[in-house]
């Protein structure tokens, strides 16, 4: 549901059926994408599980933030017939996630995956992905109390607990999803439209794998059991 220009989102709420291990043991880094579609639910999902609300009292986000600073800022740049609703698709732009309201409010529109692949250095699952969320940092709001430590210690730490939340949530839908450093900061701030005071941190483009690798815990056993055997035959 959309206020004006400003995407409301669909309400958090429980639609996996992924238990919190299987979720884990099935994270994986995936760089080739089908171009289907991003369910809005599971695109509201994915970003609340980014830095959503999960405390009604205190206004704790889902990811841990050193102090309680919340440097980050996350957008989602959405590609054309990247996101569907129940009306049709979403248009195609760069959207920075509010995560009090749970909106989405447009920075700019128009489909932005070709030249924010450029300036990741030409790596192309950027472009192919339907969605590509992007992660900024404003540093001061942790560095005031935190001072150099912040910058170099507490928010990269941030940036981690946020993209091990987006990895698993991601698996969970059935998406898969890879945690990009390598790119230009300033191209990626100018393609993205933010502001000068944030730095890009991470390119995360989430769509549905090509190829799936299911693996179970079964399989797990097998290999700890031979190095256990390994191990015993070494004593």
């Amino acid at each position: 549901m959309s206020f004006g220009e400003r995407i409301f989102l669909p309400y958090p709420r429980k639609i996996t059926v992924m238990s919190v291990e299987e979720a884990i043991l099935l994270r994986r880094s995936y760089r080739s994408f089908r171009s289907d579609p991003v369910n809005i639910e599971h695109l509201a999902l994915i970003l609340w599980s980014a830095y959503g609300i999960s405390d009604p009292v205190n206004l704790f986000r889902v990811s841990p933030s050193a102090g309680a600073t919340y440097p980050l800022e996350v957008y989602v740049a959405i590609g054309e017939r990247g996101v569907v609703d129940s009306t049709g698709f979403i248009p195609a732009g760069v959207y920075r996630y509010e995560p009090y309201t749970h909106t989405l409010n447009p920075i700019k529109y128009g489909d932005i995956r070709r030249e924010l692949a450029r300036a990741a250095l030409d790596q192309i699952y950027i472009e192919e992905a339907p969605i590509d969320i992007v992660v900024t940092a404003i540093y001061r709001r942790t560095t005031r109390y935190y001072g150099k430590r912040g910058e170099i210690r507490y928010v990269p730490m941030d940036v981690g607990h946020m993209g091990q939340n987006i990895y698993l949530m991601a698996t969970a839908l059935g998406y898969g999803t890879v945690a990009i450093g390598a790119f230009n900061d300033d191209e990626v701030a100018k393609v993205l439209g933010c502001s000068k005071e944030e730095t890009p941190i991470y390119i995360m483009p989430i769509g549905v794998p090509r190829e799936y690798r299911k693996i179970d815990f079964s399989d797990i056993k097998i290999v700890i059991e031979n190095n256990r055997k390994k191990l015993l035959r070494s004593i």
